[in-house]
């Protein structure tokens, strides 16, 4: 079995990058940032953008509604939101899962 390591953050996917590619670190961190950039532009413009084999981004829209102050008990209207999700592909499950 292969050893898992761990990466705790993006200087460590830079780090790796570089280290599996032959990349310098700096070519290394504008690949990976073009990466996370071209993401964020794209949910941005809420698109979704499909990873074959790992998952894919998009934005889900959460519908407004009627909530209630827990201080107060009043209610309060919230109003619609959007946020970013990402829906793992059944080949990264099974990869986690082990399979």
């Amino acid at each position: 079995m292969k050893k898992a390591i761990l990466v705790k953050s993006k200087k460590d996917i830079i780090d790796r990058v570089a280290e599996k590619t032959g990349m310098t670190k700096k070519q290394a961190e504008t690949a990976v940032n073009e990466v996370f950039a071209e993401i964020t532009e794209t949910l941005r413009d809420s698109g979704e953008i499909s990873v074959v084999g790992f998952g894919k981004f998009e934005v889900k829209t959460r519908a407004a509604r009627t909530g209630i102050n827990p201080l107060t008990m009043e209610q309060i209207e919230i109003p619609e939101s959007k946020s970013p999700a990402f829906k793992p592909a059944k080949a990264l499950k099974d990869t986690v899962k082990g399979e």
